[in-house]
């Protein structure tokens, strides 16, 4: 680890050691969408010393994505958002290397040759989600579900449980304010970083935060 890098992750490095930061750099992501969940996976995974990032998402920035998609500013509207997310999450840390995919997640399967370790879904696409689903299963590697509607949050590291264990009714776009966009991205990378770093993750076990009374109210069940 170079001195550079020493000093960058100092605080990780405190909590897991050099060994641990430097296995980060071997490490092989996929997040698909680059949203309002995927542009804060992008900024504190890609900050955090993960070695590749692979982002999928044909979308162009709009502005009502910008106040809550933080990756973005006014002037990237009708930017590729792929591309806009590889460029700033490279500016922020030198050692990770971005590759922004600008096509459907079902037209990137029949593409892909890479290994990933862990799969992020940053979607709000009930279809796509599926089809995450069964690409992880075929190729044994875990995933994240994490949706996020009004101010309800639902999270699972998805390992041996099937997705088809969800209720999974379609849902039409509802009202979204940034903070809990964050909120929902923060527990996912938490979960992501924790599993990447070789620390306790409990798998297969469904989270629904409630947040919409004022009081933070957990339920979580094993599927």
């Amino acid at each position: 680890m170079s001195d550079f890098e020493s000093a960058y992750f100092k605080r990780q490095i405190q909590l897991w050691g050099k060994k641990t930061q430097e296995s980060l750099k071997n490490k092989k992501i996929l997040i698909i969408g680059s949203g309002g969940l995927g542009s804060s996976l992008g900024l504190s995974l890609g900050s955090s010393g993960i070695g590749e990032i692979h982002v999928v998402d044909f979308d162009k920035v709009d502005i009502s994505n910008i106040h809550r998609q933080i990756l973005f500013k006014l002037d990237d509207e009708g930017k590729f958002k792929a591309e806009v997310f590889k460029s700033v999450v490279e500016s922020r840390f030198n050692g990770v290397k971005v590759f922004s995919h600008i096509l459907n997640f079902k037209e990137f399967i029949k593409k892909n040759n890479v290994k990933f370790d862990l799969i992020l879904d940053a979607t709000d696409n009930l279809e796509t989600r599926v089809l995450i689903d069964k690409f992880a299963k075929d190729l044994e590697i875990p995933w994240i579900y994490t949706s996020v509607q009004e101010f309800f949050i639902q999270i699972c590291f998805m390992d041996k449980a099937k997705f088809n264990a969800f209720d999974k009714k379609g849902i039409k776009p509802t009202g979204i304010a940034c903070p809990i966009v964050m909120m929902a991205a923060g527990l996912e990378a938490n979960l992501a970083i924790r599993y990447l770093a070789g620390l306790e993750v409990k798998k297969d076990l469904f989270y629904y935060i409630d947040i919409s009374s004022g009081e933070i109210k957990i339920n979580k069940f094993k599927i």
